[in-house]
């Protein structure tokens, strides 16, 4: 009986040109779901589950960061707990895991960041997969096909979880500002046809 071969490992030089294209996207993905060290770690083991099945990536697709991004969210699932746990810490402090400001103006920085706790409570109520769709269309700016190539589903299921997600997240946040906050959460109507 043959043992069969493994399958073949990319260069390491062509998937270090991988890495570093995407390793940043992923790490700030990662990072305002779980955490800086947790997401220093999950970082690190995307890439190498990436490398390990290097085979496995269909070439033809085009570019490997759905697929990363899919790898990634697989790997925050098993840290689903830490990640409501961040946004619940996150809703109540209003500490931004990721340094990001909306505005210059510290009036407007005050307002955001009192938004952003409420944006948190709101993304900690949804499900896990409303999140993980609603997650990746805003965070990792992935269009409904990189989404539904990333968690292995229907295009239609991409679109119905990031629907539920966008209404519950409305319904979660005070009134008059969730038309605020879920613009820059989804972030969809400025990138339109992109996400067909």
């Amino acid at each position: 009986m043959s043992t069969p071969t493994p399958p073949p490992r990319p260069e390491p030089s062509a998937f270090a040109e991988v890495y570093d294209r995407y390793a940043d996207d992923v790490h700030r993905y990662l990072r305002r779901r779980l955490g800086g060290d947790v997401a220093d770690d999950l970082t690190a083991d995307t890439f190498v589950a990436a490398f390990r099945a290097w085979s496995r990536f269909d070439h033809a697709a085009g570019s490997p960061r759905p697929w990363l991004f899919g790898i990634a969210s697989n790997l925050a699932a098993k840290h689903r707990r830490s990640e409501v746990r961040g946004l619940r810490a996150y809703a109540r402090t209003g500490v931004d895991p990721v340094a990001s400001s909306w505005s210059d103006a510290a009036d407007d920085r005050v307002a955001a960041q009192a938004l952003n706790r409420e944006l948190a409570t709101a993304l900690s109520e949804l499900s896990a997969g409303e999140r993980d769709v609603l997650l990746l269309v805003a965070w990792a700016e992935l269009s409904y096909a990189e989404v539904a190539d990333a968690l292995h589903l229907p295009v239609g299921t991409v679109r119905s979880r990031l629907n539920r997600a966008r209404r519950k997240v409305r319904t979660t946040l005070s009134p008059g500002t969730e038309r605020v906050a879920v613009r820059p959460l989804t972030a969809l109507e400025a990138r339109g046809g992109n996400h067909g």
